[in-house]
């Protein structure tokens, strides 16, 4: 694979897993390297440094397919430090566009994602109902205020990277819900390398320990696991409608009041600012564009393969 390609889908992991609301394995799935990232993800064991020791470094490295990993991550990486601050601003200053944008990624990874399901029967549409009941109940909930202690920024790190492997289900939205979105956003702006390393140390547990378990269901139960995902992206559209209205608001910890529940209102019914409903339409069929694009690029690199 091409390793600017690589890069790039690495990038856009990154930007769509600071986002409430968007699944960087969404966009690893969609851009065709999903399964290769899974079973990279799951050669690393105790069983390399049988590996190292019989074989050398340069085995171990073929092994765990270190290239591609080390180009993706380094896009998603790359993508998280650079665009932190920039998420930051936009949600604050342009809440309905940035939203509209998302709202038309995920709506178009939703049609993307179904079209994998190879048998369409009542199990499966039982299972897809239950995955977007699930999503809209979780997304439903109320954001916690939770303590910044290293060991609650661990298991938010153990428990969101499972969020952000699973294409559908947004890993930041689960860090909203638990209190340290804030914490571990603010964490990579300013470079507070102590904060990072704790929930990175507990994202890498939470990765190594999740991924055999998420690739033994895709590989034994292909089509009620994407249509569960898929349901998952279809109730998730209730966090990120760009149109919504305050109903409480919170203090953070830099004293600043920000939104603690809203609700999802017409175009119309907007009353904080201007709707801007054809700048967020064009937005959001960039959104979709952008998506259908990426799903051909992954594609293509699928028939290359072949």
């Amino acid at each position: 694979m091409n390793r600017l390609l690589l890069v790039l889908k690495g990038m856009a992991m990154g930007a769509a897993d600071i986002i409430p609301g968007v699944s960087g394995g969404t966009i690893a799935f969609i851009t065709g390297i999903y399964g290769q990232l899974l079973s990279s993800i799951n050669t690393i064991d105790f069983k390399l440094l049988k590996v190292f020791r019989t074989e050398g470094i340069k085995a171990v490295w073929l092994k765990i397919n270190g290239n591609f990993l080390t180009m993706l991550f380094a896009g998603i990486a790359v993508s998280i430090l650079a665009l932190s601050n920039m998420i930051k601003f936009l949600l604050v200053e342009y809440p309905v566009l940035v939203w509209a944008f998302f709202f038309g990624l995920v709506l178009a990874s939703i049609f993307l994602m179904g079209k994998q399901v190879k048998s369409t029967n009542i199990k499966n549409i039982i299972v897809f109902v239950l995955g977007a009941f699930i999503a809209y109940l979780v997304t439903s909930l109320h954001p916690a205020q939770s303590e910044e202690t290293y060991r609650n920024i661990f298991f938010s790190g153990m428990i969101a990277i499972v969020a952000m492997i699973l294409p559908g289900i947004s890993g930041s939205f689960i860090l909203v819900i638990l209190g340290s979105y804030a914490t571990v956003l603010d964490a990579i702006s300013a470079l507070n390398f102590p904060i990072i390393l704790t929930f990175c140390l507990g994202a890498l547990i939470g990765l190594l320990s999740f991924s055999r378990l998420l690739k033994w269901t895709l590989d034994n139960y292909f089509d009620s696991a994407i249509s569960l995902l898929t349901g998952f992206l279809l109730g998730s559209l209730n966090k990120i409608w760009p149109w919504k209205k305050t109903l409480a608001f919170r203090t953070n910890r830099h004293g600043e009041l920000i939104p603690s529940i809203q609700k999802n209102i017409w175009p119309y019914e907007y009353t904080e600012g201007e709707p801007q409903i054809l700048l967020a339409s064009a937005l959001f069929s960039l959104g979709v564009v952008i998506i259908f694009i990426l799903a051909r690029m992954g594609k293509d690199k699928n028939m290359a393969n072949q």
